[in-house]
C-alpha cells in the first residue's frame, strides 16, 4: 500500500498550485499516458523518475492538462523540457514585481504584455503567464525549429492564438534588437538564459544532475540528451553572465519601451558583476527577488529605466 505524503513545499510561491505532492492519481486520469512512468519510491510515495526525459515531459502534459487547461502540448526529444513548479514561480513573483507599480493590484488581462527571451521549444512562460493572469506575450528565439514547435502548440490551443506571438532572432547575437521596434511597449520581459559557456560544461553539468536524480544512471550515456537541450538553450559563448552583460547593455538601448527588464540568475556570483553593469547603465531601479525549488535557489534580478513617478504612470489597460 503506497503511503500519503501532504508535506508542502513551502519554499515555492505562496500562490504557486503546486506546492502540494502531485495527485497522480487525478493525473493519470487527465494524461493516462503518464500512467506508465509512475514508480513507488523507498518511501512507499509516488513520483517519476525525474532523470528520464520521458517520464518529465509527461508530467509536464499532465500538470499543463489539469492546472492550465493546455491540452495538446509536446517539445521535440532533443529540447529542454521545463519543471513547470519552477517556471510558474517566476510568473507569480513577477506579478507580485509588477503590482508594486499598480497600487498594489496585480495587472491582469491581455493588456499586460510581456517578452520571453529565448522561448524556447516549450513556450511556457507565455502559457503559464497567460493562464495565471491572461497577459500576452511575444516569444522570441534564434531556433527555428523551438519557434516552428512553438507554433504547433499555439495552434493546437485556439485560446492562445490571440495571446501569443512569436518571432525568431535573425541575428544570435543580439537579443532586443530586431525585436522591440519603436512602437513597441512591452511591460516586461522574462528569460532564463542560457547557463553554460560551453558544450563541455553543459555535459558536465548534465551528468552531476542526471547522477543526482538516479544515482544508477550510466554516467557515460548522453548526458545532455538524456537530460534534454538543445545547444542554444544550455550554453552561449560566455555562459550566463555573458548573456544578461549583453542583455543589460542592450535595455539600455530601449529604456522608455519596457517597464520592468527581468531574468533568472542562477549563479549567485554573478550578482556583483551584473550590479556593477547596471550601474554603469544608470538603471533607475534595480530589485532581486530570491526563489527556492527544493534545494536549488535562484533569483530574478528587475531592473527599469523609469522612475518611480514614471513607473506609476504606466497603463495597464488597453488604449483600445
Amino acid at each position: 500500500m503506497k503511503a500519503i505524503n501532504n508535506s508542502e513545499k513551502t519554499s515555492l510561491h505562496p500562490r504557486n498550485p503546486h506546492r502540494l505532492r502531485y495527485d497522480f492519481e487525478q493525473l493519470i486520469t487527465d494524461c493516462p499516458e503518464l500512467k506508465k512512468h509512475v514508480i513507488i519510491n523507498e518511501h512507499d510515495i509516488e513520483t517519476i523518475d525525474f532523470s528520464n526525459p520521458e517520464a518529465v515531459k509527461s508530467l509536464n502534459k499532465a500538470l499543463l492538462i489539469h492546472y492550465y487547461d493546455i491540452q495538446n502540448w509536446d517539445i521535440p526529444k532533443e529540447y529542454l523540457c521545463p519543471p513547470i513548479p519552477g517556471r510558474v514561480d517566476y510568473i507569480h513573483y513577477l506579478a507580485d514585481l509588477l503590482a508594486t507599480t499598480n497600487n498594489g493590484v496585480i495587472p491582469e488581462g491581455e493588456a499586460v504584455l510581456g517578452l520571453d527571451i529565448g522561448v524556447g521549444a516549450n513556450c511556457i512562460y507565455p502559457i503559464l503567464g497567460n493562464a495565471a493572469y491572461g497577459w500576452s506575450f511575444v516569444g522570441t528565439d534564434i531556433d527555428e525549429k523551438a519557434i516552428e514547435n512553438c507554433s504547433k502548440i499555439i495552434e493546437a490551443n485556439p485560446k492562445l492564438i490571440d495571446a501569443i506571438s512569436l518571432q525568431q532572432q535573425t541575428e544570435a547575437r543580439f537579443i532586443f534588437k530586431n525585436i522591440i521596434t519603436p512602437e513597441d511597449r512591452f511591460t516586461f520581459t522574462i528569460c532564463n538564459p542560457p547557463f553554460h559557456s560551453s558544450s563541455e560544461e553543459a555535459n558536465k553539468s548534465a551528468v552531476r544532475k542526471v547522477t543526482s536524480l538516479n544515482p544508477k544512471a550510466n554516467r557515460k550515456a548522453a548526458p545532455v540528451l538524456n537530460f534534454g537541450g538543445h545547444n542554444a538553450e544550455l550554453w552561449c559563448d560566455g555562459g550566463e553572465i555573458g548573456f544578461v552583460t549583453q542583455m543589460i547593455y542592450e535595455s539600455a538601448k530601449y529604456p522608455m519601451q519596457c517597464l520592468w527588464f527581468t531574468t533568472l540568475v542562477s549563479k549567485r556570483e554573478n550578482l556583483s558583476s551584473i550590479y556593477k553593469t547596471l550601474n554603469k547603465v544608470n538603471a533607475s531601479i534595480v530589485k532581486t527577488i530570491d526563489m527556492a525549488q527544493g534545494q536549488k535557489t535562484s533569483r530574478i534580478v528587475a531592473w527599469s529605466f523609469l522612475t518611480e513617478a514614471q513607473q506609476g504612470k504606466w497603463s495597464f489597460k488597453s488604449e483600445n
